[in-house]
């Protein structure tokens, strides 16, 4: 269903988004083997909770949220919700989770770790899912704004 739902997100906005299917993709390390490019490639989604407050942070798969940086901009500790919360908030479930045909409605910001490529392939609302976007694709899908979160 979930993957349905992120098909219907293209749709509505549409763009032609093929939805690339693999064994496989729950983690960054088995996305990347999956499609052949590297760890930092796969725009890996974050879902976060700021105090009461749910927001989405999509970042390089290669990279890490800095807590300092995170608190700084946010004003407050990110927390990583229970497993129930990021199905119910998202729609998707964890290994899927996207920015993409969002159950509820919160901020998706991308971190400044994307710009450093071209293509990137987020997850597609499924463990075994993915699509390939360009940043600037990405960004003008999903983004309330850029930050600059990970760590280095």
């Amino acid at each position: 269903m979930s993957v349905q739902t992120v098909k219907m997100f293209f749709e509505k906005k549409q763009k032609e988004v093929p939805i690339l299917t693999f064994e496989d993709t729950s983690t960054v390390s088995k996305a990347a083997e999956a499609l052949g490019v590297t760890p930092g490639e796969i725009a890996k989604s974050l879902l976060l909770k700021a105090q009461d407050d749910f927001l989405m942070v999509v970042m390089a798969g290669d990279k890490r949220i800095d807590n300092r940086k995170f608190k700084d901009i946010f004003k407050a500790k990110p927390k990583m919700p229970e497993v129930d919360q990021v199905l119910a908030v998202t729609g998707h479930p964890v290994g899927g989770v996207c920015p993409f045909g969002l159950k509820e409605k919160i901020p998706v910001y991308l971190d400044q770790s994307l710009r450093a490529y071209a293509k990137v392939y987020p997850a597609a609302g499924a463990p075994n899912a993915a699509v390939e976007l360009e940043v600037e694709e990405l960004e003008a899908l999903v983004a309330t704004d850029w930050v600059d979160v990970a760590q280095g």
